[in-house]
């Protein structure tokens, strides 16, 4: 069975017999037209040719953003999706193709899928793992396909409950333009040629800011050195969609800059897609059904419990739990009577008539009572409270605590080498390399009093940590010696568990001695809105709320996060429910965050104003050790032996500098002094007594093998080999030819040390030589010495 691309009707092959005859509805009447012959089998083919010749020529535009050009094009590749589009800036190059079902889904949502995916070969690579293919998803890949998807998803119709795919696919990466932002542009085309029913198009681009100049779209150098990466995404009439951001400390009115620079360039792109949907003259599709619910059950829904939910709403002593208990006894309540009134009505309908009723009181509250469900004014913040040294064992801790949401963040410190290390795929597609400095985010079950898998990581809990860590990462210094990990665990939650934990990741840096440039504090703006009958893409009325709860996100049309310090902003990310933002409430809701964030911060300094001068006692440890070439050959060890044996057995961590310089990463002090004891053993210094280059001393064989034997040239010394080449002019085969044994005394002559590995070299067969007495009579002996030890090596080698 099959689904026809122009009705949406499922069908198998359709057999017309004379004598039954057969009632088609409207939506089939096209069949008819095909004739006979595409009755009987060709009816899916036509439809699908028919799809297929609309994407079939090639459609072209352009946009100049700065010095460099975007280009989108349609119609070449994959013409049997909905809508493809591959928008291209240099050589880099990305294809994104958009489809939608046509019978609605059960789910009671919008089922949007975003896969954004690297492709090795797009940058010239093989994959490193075992089956040389791409494998899984990276958390790059990750949140990247968040980025689009909370772009294109609010523009999507009320009540379309459609599977709906959108795929990015890399095509070429030149390493100089990054492509996610061409990813957002390419799914705003792919779905703007289609006939997929969605409000767009968007534009996006990324903002940069280097030596108070700023860039759009820069490339990956240019970011390099850029002090703010902003993405906006742009919607018609100079609305902001979406924003993410990641800065050094920018300035509030640098940032608002960049946002209303960004939204401008947007515009262009806008157009151009505006303009490629038009020559590509493709009428949106009229969905079987668009979900909501019915007029008349909302009317009776408000009539059976507006009064009681406006009680709930207004009554300040509830909390999360029992607000949401009280309004589950009237929802329960109510859905009986309404199933009572309208036997007839679908689950869906009974259900979302009284989440309509819900939203509405609540949102009538905030606008024309100016009162929040909790007690508060619409700029106040909940009551906070910090605390830092939980744990004394940890190496710096905090519990962060506002309102009825609880977060508690760690810090570890462990070596260098535990840093993160990006694939090379990774590298190479988006240039995200190693780093030291990395916060993880975990929002468990019971935070929000339920009962889940614990199964890793989601990408609701990936997005959350990655905001908290670019929060936090601009005040990290750049030269600390430890790899540092802060872990949040959201205890309890009822809004903004990411901005609280970035507050908290902050007490807990500042707790374990890192000397963070400045405290950094987040918070959450919402946004609660009435659309102007007239034009509803309008904003007739609107109120910001500061600090907003868990229900107020839910039943808002704004969720906007920001964090920084007393001096800027570090990062920001908004996500809207509505069709966009003008740039006048934008630019409102950063002023009423940065006021917010100020007041935090008050706050927070009252538990730990600045950094513990000293790291704790329990504390890891770094050290530097000096070997000398001499000795490193007993400091590795056999293949590494001694190396690995010290790290099994103290649990430090051992990495080389330079040639002869080696860091030593201890967890605790104590683990370093044994490391210091295993080190002292092992390089002792068994080479006290001064030798003299040149000079003759008398050593005692230890050992006898094939290939030389084991001297000694005083008790404490390590035996070091002389070599048979080195034992008599003739050529030997076996010490035992020339009558050596274990014990025996001999004559040989010091000639310092290889400069490559530090062996002591020695020789017995030059003193077998009368030129070996002349040797001694020189005063120049250096001359003659270093071609002897250059043949000794060589000899040796």
């Amino acid at each position: 069975m099959a689904a026809c691309r122009r009705c949406g009707t499922e069908m198998v092959r359709l057999f017309i017999h004379p004598k039954f005859p057969i009632s088609l509805n409207g939506n089939m009447m096209h069949v008819l037209r095909l004739g006979s012959k595409a009755a009987q089998g060709h009816v899916v083919r036509g439809c699908h040719q028919s799809v297929w010749s609309s994407h079939s020529t090639v459609k072209k535009v352009g946009v100049d953003l700065g010095e460099r050009k975007l280009e989108i094009s349609t119609g070449k590749l994959a013409r049997f999706a909905d809508g493809s589009a591959v928008v291209q800036v240099g050589d880099t190059s990305v294809m994104v193709t958009a489809v939608s079902k046509t019978k609605p889904t059960s789910s009671q949502f919008m089922p949007l899928v975003v896969d954004y995916r690297q492709k090795a070969a797009a940058a010239g690579r093989i994959p490193t793992n075992y089956l040389r293919r791409e494998l899984g998803t990276t958390d790059n890949e990750i949140l990247t396909s968040r980025l689009i998807d909370r772009s294109i998803r609010p523009l999507f119709p009320a009540g379309y409950f459609y599977d709906t795919q959108v795929l990015c696919n890399l095509l070429a990466v030149d390493g100089v333009n990054d492509p996610d932002v061409l990813a957002i542009n390419g799914a705003s085309a792919a779905l703007a040629v289609s006939d997929i029913p969605w409000n767009g198009p968007i534009g996006a681009v990324r903002m940069g800011l280097v030596d108070g100049e700023f860039l759009v779209n820069p490339t990956r150098k240019e970011m390099s050195s850029s002090t703010l990466n902003l993405v906006v995404v742009g919607g018609p009439h100079s609305q902001v969609v979406m924003m993410e951001a990641a800065g050094e400390n920018v300035l509030q009115q640098d940032f608002c800059h960049a946002v209303k620079l960004g939204v401008k360039h947007t515009q262009q792109i806008i157009l151009a897609i505006q303009q490629l949907a038009k020559e590509c003259s493709v009428s949106k599709r009229t969905p079987q059904k668009l979900f909501a619910a019915v007029a008349e059950i909302v009317e009776y829904a408000k009539q059976l419990a507006s009064e009681k939910i406006y009680a709930v709403f207004t009554d300040s002593s509830h909390d999360k739990i029992s607000r949401d208990e009280a309004i589950k006894k009237i929802r329960l309540e109510t859905e009986e009577l309404i199933r009572e009134r309208f036997p007839d009505a679908d689950p869906y309908e009974v259900m979302e008539s009284f989440n309509t009723v819900s939203k509405q009181t609540f949102r009538n509250i905030t606008l024309n009572e100016y009162r929040r469900c909790d007690g508060r004014d619409l700029t106040s913040l909940r009551n906070i409270s910090c605390e830092v040294d939980i744990f004394k064992p940890l190496h710096g801790s905090a519990l962060f605590q506002r309102g009825q949401t609880q977060v508690l963040c760690t810090v570890t410190f462990d070596s260098l080498e535990s840093n993160i290390k990006t694939d090379i795929i990774t590298t190479a597609v988006s240039g995200v390399k190693d780093k030291n400095f990395m916060l993880h985010y975990e929002f468990p079950p019971y935070a929000t009093n339920e009962i889940g898998k614990m199964s890793g990581m989601n990408r609701r809990e990936l997005g959350h940590g990655a905001l908290a860590e670019k929060s936090l990462k601009p005040v990290i210094p750049k030269d600390f010696p430890f790899t540092i990990r802060v872990t949040s665990e959201v205890l309890e939650s009822n809004g903004s568990s990411s901005m609280a934990s970035a507050c908290g990741g902050s007490l807990a840096l500042m707790d374990a001695g890192v000397p963070i440039s400045s405290a950094v504090a987040g918070v959450a703006i919402g946004l609660i809105s009435k659309p102007n009958p007239e034009n509803p893409s309008e904003i007739q009325d609107y109120k910001l709320l500061t600090d907003i709860l868990g229900i107020e996100d839910y039943n808002g049309d704004m969720d906007f996060k920001m964090a920084g310090t007393n001096k800027g902003i570090t990062a920001l990310q908004a996500d809207v429910k509505i069709p966009g933002l003008p740039l006048k409430i934008v630019m409102e809701a950063i002023q009423q965050a940065t006021v917010a964030k100020k007041e935090i911060l008050g706050i927070m300094n009252k538990a730990i104003a600045k950094p513990r001068l000293n790291r704790k006692e329990n504390g890891p440890v770094v050290e530097t050790v000096c070997v000398p070439i001499s000795k490193r050959a007993r400091f590795v060890g056999p293949g590494g032996y001694n190396l690995r044996k010290l790290q099994a057995e103290t649990g430090v961590t051992i990495s080389q500098v330079d040639e002869e310089t080696f860091s030593i990463f201890a967890p605790t002090p104590s683990a370093m002094y044994e490391a210091q004891e295993f080190i002292s053993e092992i390089c002792k210094d068994d080479q006290e007594q001064q030798l003299e280059f040149g000079a003759v001393y008398t050593a005692t064989i230890t050992e006898i093998r094939d290939i030389g034997v084991m001297v000694k040239l005083y008790p404490n010394m390590s035996a070091v080999l002389l070599h048979n080449s080195q034992l008599d002019h003739k050529r030997i085969k076996h010490p035992s030819a020339i009558g050596l044994e274990v014990g025996q005394q001999i004559q040989v002559k010091y000639f310092g040390r290889d400069p490559t590995d530090g062996r002591m070299r020695l020789s017995r067969k030059v003193l077998q030589s009368p030129a070996a007495t002349i040797v001694k009579t020189l005063s120049d002996k250096f001359s003659i010495a270093v071609g002897t030890s250059n043949s000794q090596a060589s000899n040796a080698s």
